[in-house]
């Protein structure tokens, strides 16, 4: 198996949502607690931090131009440059303090809120999707900690990770509608194992899961058995993105500020180790899938 490189390190308190940009030969990611956007450019084999001070917990590209921003205040376009403009903050009187996100096969925009509280019972979060006109509909609701999304290759079924439920979901997604049901359980990580946080759908429709506190990522095939597990140097593995000419390539995020939470694992040290920071690559010879691109504009 090819080794893991580190490709970057600016130390990102916690380095999440890598997107490839096949267009610009670049990938995108994030450092959601370091207010960081940050790209690799292809060609150069160059990282640079784009902007800082910029809240950004999940994005896409837009194909209007820019990208479509998720964060704790909502939705937002942003062409790249300037200063954002807010899409939405709320969702049917649900307020839209958003984390990672995704993009449908129509280009709209679907991501989970998160109010995650170990001492709140009830799971407050929902699953929320923003329309091409920026109209925003709740899809679902009862979540803990909401993560990771992507679409199988033919589009019909969305996963959708729960982070401190330990959960990754599968629902039938129409993509007409741009609705969802029959939602079901398509992995649980045992209570020894690491956190479901950002994932990935390659070409065969295997889920590739990066576990927070488990210094991997795994590979499930389309039943949700485990396929293969390939270990990071990084405690709190946070997201990856195939990318590349072929796509071929992965490319695995980070998070260097220890975040302990209950749900860790039994024996978990959150006091020391290293916990990450750095962008990793490899080349696995192994297909993945271009993400797709939202494709909002706000008409007023």
């Amino acid at each position: 198996m090819a080794e893991l490189t580190k490709i970057a390190d600016y130390g990102d308190l916690c380095g999440e949502c890598p997107v490839w940009d096949a267009e610009g030969a670049a990938l995108y990611w994030t450092d959601c607690t370091g207010l960081k956007f940050l790209r690799y450019d292809w060609r150069s084999r160059k990282p640079e931090i784009v902007r800082q001070g910029l809240a950004v917990n999940g994005f896409r590209r837009n194909r209007p131009g820019g990208f479509v921003i998720t964060n704790n205040d909502g939705v937002w376009l942003w062409d790249g440059q300037g200063e954002p403009q807010l899409v939405t903050a709320d969702a049917q009187g649900s307020r839209c303090q958003l984390n990672d996100c995704t993009a449908d096969p129509a280009g709209r925009l679907i991501a989970g809120s998160y109010f995650y509280n170990p001492a709140e019972p009830y799971p407050l979060g929902k699953l929320i999707l923003a329309d091409t006109d920026g109209n925003a509909r709740v899809l679902d609701e009862g979540f803990h900690l909401s993560n990771g999304l992507g679409f199988s290759p033919d589009g019909r079924t969305l996963y959708f990770a729960d982070s401190a439920a330990r959960l990754i979901y599968a629902y039938d997604y129409e993509a007409g509608a741009g609705s969802v049901r029959n939602r079901r359980i398509f992995v649980q990580v045992p209570r020894e194992e690491g956190l479901p946080d950002g994932l990935a759908v390659d070409a065969q429709g295997f889920v590739w899961s990066a576990q927070w506190y488990g210094s991997c990522v795994v590979r499930y095939d389309p039943d949700g058995k485990v396929e293969r597990r390939i270990p990071t140097p990084a405690k709190q593995t946070s997201s990856l993105a195939f990318g590349g000419p072929d796509l071929t390539d992965i490319f695995i995020t980070s998070a260097g500020q220890s975040e302990p939470m209950p749900v860790m694992p039994p024996g978990y040290d959150a006091a020391s180790g290293y916990f990450g920071g750095a962008l990793y690559h490899a080349n696995l010879g192994m297909p993945g899938r271009a993400q797709y691109m939202a494709n909002i504009a706000i008409r007023r």
